[in-house]
């Protein structure tokens, strides 16, 4: 069975295939103004379940997932701490953040992660194609597209152009011929009711603007959905196999990126569109503005990555889902089921009771089976509930089987290869990975030992805190220095 995807911009189950020798993948990343929630890890999780099984089917995957490092949000934290001089300080302290959460889920490393305030020279260029094209126009220093020019706007989100709403600030209408036009450049910094509108101290009666930029037309910044069209364009191509974010995304944000992109190439865009379904609290999505997340940070540390990972391949990406602790409870209780499992496997296997002759065909009969199923549901539009599904019967036949002596050795070990590849390769849950609680007791002595270490460098001692950062390196723990203190990641 071929790999098929439902497409949000035809609204149809299609039969995959990439344009070329590589999948392009462009995932719309985060915004890095506050500290990333299980609603964002959610759009990680099912990004990186995705790319692994395109990598797992064979595909060359080329994926690309970018930070969003230029925003009044994150202009409006400018000053709450000491060192958050500018803009780029308060985005590097999340990005850090970020990264650490990302491989603390074990998320595999996308091939580039692209920011917005490296790739200007490349918006500006695209600003200017479009304005050359005929598809937008500068106003007061500002540019704006034109979505009249584009026949094609709101074919994505269903929507009807004379039907659209006014998008943007309201400053902004006065400038714009119709009031669905959107930035493409904003002239000047972020507006003081921008800044008040985000902020979370008070700025007094100077208030940051943010980082600007010189172009020719103004010096100022650029819009939020030529963003991602140019760094997707520098990073794979004028035309992309697969476009994901979340469902809250479709509009304005991906239909002014397929209205700008393809205006200025004449091109697709993206060939398939794939949109996460919102993490619920009580009826509401999770979300930072609405102030009612639980932070990545705080998952980790009470759950541990395989329960979160197990929890989202609970649900199926395009469908909504909800956080709470029965929830958890049962991801628990399934990763648990799973880890015990494998590892009664693992152990048997290892016995000497496990035999060259020993053959138990109903074991081996389901290995096959899940092998069959999880690969049928994966390529059913990445069917992870189905998957999931698959690979949890497993655990009965294996089960079964260590009732009674001898073992079947051939079966176990097939059995514990598939745990390790579809649950490991494909799902990245960690089999005989260390258990939250184990976790926990690591990181806390790690922090004694970067405690030490910095008590040694604030002495002079920087040979012996080289040594100590040595000495963790060589147990697998990588230590980054940072302005805000050193952090660590457990290989």
């Amino acid at each position: 069975m071929s790999l098929s995807v439902t497409n949000s911009l035809t609204g149809e189950r299609e039969s995959f295939e990439p344009t070329g020798d590589e999948v392009l993948l462009y995932v719309c990343g985060l915004t890095v103004s506050d500290d990333p929630h299980l609603g964002h890890a959610r759009l990680w999780t099912h990004a990186d379940v995705i790319a692994r099984w395109l990598d797992y089917s064979g595909y060359d995957v080329r994926h690309v997932e970018n930070f969003t490092d230029v925003n009044e949000k994150i202009a409006a934290r400018i000053g709450e701490r000491p060192e958050w001089e500018t803009e780029a300080d308060v985005a590097r302290h999340y990005i850090t953040k970020v990264i650490e959460y990302m491989r603390g889920l074990n998320f595999r490393r996308a091939t580039v992660y692209p920011r917005v305030s490296e790739h200007i020279p490349e918006i500006i260029e695209l600003v200017a194609t479009l304005i050359d094209a005929g598809h937008a126009y500068e106003a007061n220093g500002s540019v704006y597209f034109d979505v009249t020019s584009f026949d094609d706007y709101g074919t994505l989100s269903n929507q009807q152009l004379d039907e659209l709403e006014a998008q943007g600030d309201p400053d902004e209408r006065s400038e714009k011929r119709n009031p669905a036009d959107f930035a493409l450049w904003k002239a000047g910094g972020v507006a003081p009711d921008a800044i008040a509108e985000h902020a979370k101290h008070d700025h007094g009666d100077d208030p940051p603007t943010g980082q600007t930029w010189d172009s020719p037309w103004s010096e100022g910044r650029p819009g939020w959905h030529i963003e991602c069209s140019a760094m997707s364009m520098t990073h794979l191509d004028d035309t992309i196999d697969i476009h994901i974010g979340g469902h809250d995304l479709v509009f304005p944000h991906h239909e002014n990126e397929i209205a700008q992109s393809e205006a200025a190439t004449g091109e697709t865009f993206a060939n398939y569109w794939l949109h996460t379904g919102l993490l619920e609290t009580e009826d509401e999505k999770m979300s930072s503005s609405l102030d009612n997340f639980f932070t990545v940070e705080a998952a980790l540390d009470e759950y541990g990555p395989n329960v979160i990972r197990t929890f989202y391949l609970s649900t199926e990406y395009g469908s909504k889902q909800t956080f709470s602790e029965a929830a958890m409870a049962e991801a628990e209780e399934r990763w648990d089921r799973l880890q015990r499992a494998y590892d009664t496997a693992v152990d048997a296997c290892d016995s000497v009771d496990a035999t060259a002759k020993t053959e138990d065909t109903d074991l081996r009969a389901a290995v096959s089976e899940t092998r069959e199923a999880f690969t049928a549901a994966m390529n059913a539009d990445f069917n992870v509930r189905e998957a999931m599904a698959a690979l949890r019967s497993l655990t009965d036949a294996v089960n079964r089987h260590v009732d009674s002596e001898p073992y079947d050795y051939h079966g176990l070990k097939q059995a514990i290869e598939t745990f390790e590849s579809l649950g490991g390769e494909v799902f990245g849950l960690q089999f005989g990975a260390e258990t939250a609680g184990d976790v926990d007791l690591t990181s806390d002595l790690v922090e004694l030992v970067l405690d030490v270490r910095e008590a040694e460098r604030a002495a002079g001692n920087y040979d012996r805190a080289d040594d100590l950062r040595d000495a963790l390196a060589d147990l697998g723990i990588e230590v980054q220095d940072s302005d805000d203190g050193p952090t660590f990641r457990i290989e």
